[in-house]
C-alpha cells in the first residue's frame, strides 16, 4: 500500500470557460498526486520519497511517469482532472511535521474546488 501524507482539500480541475458537461476527465489516483507533490513541487530527492511513500524507487519512477502523462493529457486535450482513487494509505498526525503539505503551512485557501 503507498503511503500518503494527506487527501489534498482541492481534488477537481478543469479548464475555465467550459461546463462541466462539455468535459472529459482524467483521473489522477492520490498516489500519483503524492508522486507529484513530493517530486515536482517540493523538489524531494526519489529516495527520500519513495521512502516516505512505502515503496521502491521502480514504483515510483512508473506513478510518476504515469501522473505526468495524465496532467500533460489534460493540459494539451483541455480535459478535467479529477483527484481521487488509487492504492494507497493515509500517514499518521505526525507525518505533517516533514512532509510540506498545506496542513504544515497553515491549510489550504479554501476549498472552491472541492466537489
Amino acid at each position: 500500500m503507498r503511503r500518503i501524507c494527506c487527501e489534498p482539500g482541492i481534488v477537481y480541475f478543469k479548464p475555465r470557460g467550459m461546463s462541466m458537461h462539455e468535459l472529459e476527465e482524467v483521473a489522477l489516483g492520490l498516489d500519483e498526486f503524492e508522486a507529484l507533490r513530493l517530486l515536482d513541487f517540493a523538489q524531494r530527492e526519489q529516495g527520500e520519497v519513495a521512502k516516505s511513500m512505502g515503496i521502491s524507487q521502480p514504483t515510483l519512477s512508473r506513478i510518476i511517469a504515469s501522473a505526468r502523462r495524465k496532467v500533460a493529457e489534460a493540459i494539451c486535450e483541455g480535459k478535467a482532472i479529477r483527484i481521487a482513487g488509487g492504492q494507497y494509505s493515509v500517514a499518521g498526525p505526525g507525518a505533517h511535521r516533514f512532509c510540506g503539505c498545506a496542513k504544515t503551512r497553515g491549510g489550504t485557501k479554501g476549498n472552491a474546488g472541492r466537489r
